[in-house]
């Protein structure tokens, strides 16, 4: 038998490779990220029921929040660049993260909850949440770098992030729903709030641990060095000429925003209420099309990642890019010819064709995903062959906070497709009748606005450079420059 020849030994590089369970417990980070996104989801009910706070209110405060989340994206990339302590920079930022999250969110659920405090404390336990979020969510998307090079391996890292990440929020639903709130009679209360608030956090607790654990090979003042000749603390500057001269970023900004805008405004309740309880007419078609597209959409991802490790990441996210076009334009058509209300039949042959189209989208949007998280690992290479400078939470928050600034207005747009269509005042229900107006609006935000973000990535990515052929170009001349300034420290120390 024939031994299977490496990625280091087609390409001639050095690669850094990450064992399989090191990635495994990487991506228990779902752990950490989506049991903390189950329990927020549930902000306004604490927010009403703990807090008095009034709906409006709410809207106003989450939407401030959000922003400031996107501002304290990159203002950790200063944090980053200047912890180094004995126990490593990944790991005490992972823990330091989680208990400043875990402290904001006890005390916004439990501790002072329905205790006679109103909005301001409300606001304040909400900003120590973001804040602590922000230190371990940035840190993790710039794991993935550090963890592999190998452009084989790399898509395999966003294969299980992405697995876990579809996987936990599901369970964390019926834990929550069907295990928990029936225990505190059905209804959402604050001994529900507070118990849901400590399994969340119990999750989140673990995913940190393993976490720690899996990058702790890793998390040594090696895997961040770079070779620029004069080394200074990270400057606002910095971040600036990151964005000015780091052409991969800047495509991949403008591919990922905006297909993560079209989507967001197409998953909007509203939204999706007007295409399953209007259009169609049977809103239960949403929920068993998320079940039973769990599994296939994994399966998708493996095969995203093989392509995308043959291939390379832009060139992967290009091909899906066409694919989930061409698929949308299927789909498109198909509401055109039938009557959509024939979709609501269960087993009926339009709804098969339906949840056919349906699980291929979804699908081709799992392997785009999984290229994303390996070519943002790309760019940060990029960055530190350009630049002789590894800040690897520099590229990730600049990219966060432009991309949470223009999905910030998802729900904006979504409230002014329903507004085209006279819901002003009102929200659409299920089982009203659809108009024509009410068809093309939801055909146009459900599958038009979605071509026009993958419009705008294959155009960005024509010109992105960054081949599978010149990211191998870009590892070995990283690998040479280190050698260089490795020689260069070991003949200053012979001096």
């Amino acid at each position: 038998m024939s031994k299977k020849i490496t990625a280091s030994e087609i390409d001639g590089v050095a690669y850094r490779r990450a064992k399989t369970w090191q990635i495994i417990l990487y991506a228990c980070n779902g752990l950490v990220g989506m049991s903390v996104y189950s329990l927020i989801n549930l902000a306004s009910y604490s927010a009403s029921i703990g807090y008095g706070v009034s709906t409006i209110v709410i809207g106003y405060i989450l939407t401030c929040t959000r922003i400031l989340d996107g501002v304290t994206d990159p203002l950790l990339a200063f944090i980053y660049d200047r912890v180094n302590t004995r126990f490593g920079k990944l790991r005490v930022l992972l823990i330091a993260g989680y208990l400043i999250e875990a402290v904001g969110l006890l005390c916004m659920f439990s501790l002072f909850s329905s205790k006679g405090f109103g909005w301001i404390a409300f606001t304040i336990f909400y900003i120590i949440y973001v804040i602590g979020y922000t230190i371990t969510n940035m840190t993790a998307q710039t794991i993935p770098a550090i963890m592999s090079n190998d452009p084989k391996q790399r898509p395999t890292i966003g294969v299980w992030t992405t697995a876990f990440n579809y996987l936990v929020p599901m369970v964390m639903m019926m834990v929550l729903n069907m295990v928990l709130l029936p225990m505190f009679g059905g209804e959402y209360n604050q001994s529900f709030l507070s118990a849901a608030c400590v399994v969340c956090l119990v999750m989140a607790a673990v995913g940190t641990v393993l976490v720690c654990i899996s990058v702790s090979e890793f998390d040594k003042p090696e895997y961040f060095a770079g070779f620029a000749k004069k080394k200074e603390k990270l400057k606002i500057k910095d971040m600036m000429d990151v964005l000015a001269h780091n052409r991969p970023l800047q495509c991949y900004i403008i591919s990922n925003a905006s297909d993560k805008i079209a989507q967001q405004t197409a998953s909007q309740s509203v939204i999706s209420t007007l295409l399953f309880g209007i259009v169609i007419g049977n809103m239960g078609i949403s929920t068993m099309l998320t079940v039973i597209s769990m599994i296939p959409s994994i399966l998708f991802a493996v095969v995203g990642a093989k392509y995308a490790g043959k291939h390379g990441s832009r060139k992967a996210i290009v091909t899906w890019t066409w694919i989930s076009m061409g698929i949308s334009a299927v789909t498109f058509l198909f509401f055109i010819v039938i009557d959509p209300s024939q979709i609501a039949a269960m087993m009926s042959p339009a709804m098969i064709l339906y949840v056919v189209l349906t699980l291929a989208q979804n699908g081709s949007n799992m392997c785009i995903t999984t290229a994303n998280t390996s070519f943002m690992a790309d760019t940060i290479d990029y960055e530190l062959d350009r630049s002789g400078r590894y800040v690897p939470a520099v590229v990730t928050g600049t990219y966060s906070l432009i991309d949470k600034i223009i999905t910030a207005f998802s729900a904006t747009v979504a409230a002014g497709a329903v507004a085209l269509v006279g819901y002003k005042t009102t929200m659409p229900q299920p089982g009203e009748p659809c108009t024509d107006a009410i068809f093309w609006v939801t055909m146009a935000v459900k599958f038009g606005l979605p071509v026009f973000g993958w419009l705008c990535t294959i155009i960005a990515m024509r010109f992105c450079k960054l081949s599978k052929e010149e990211m191998v170009n870009v590892q070995k001349r990283i690998a040479e420059r280190k050698e260089e300034a490795r020689h260069a420290v070991i003949m200053e120390h012979l001096k």
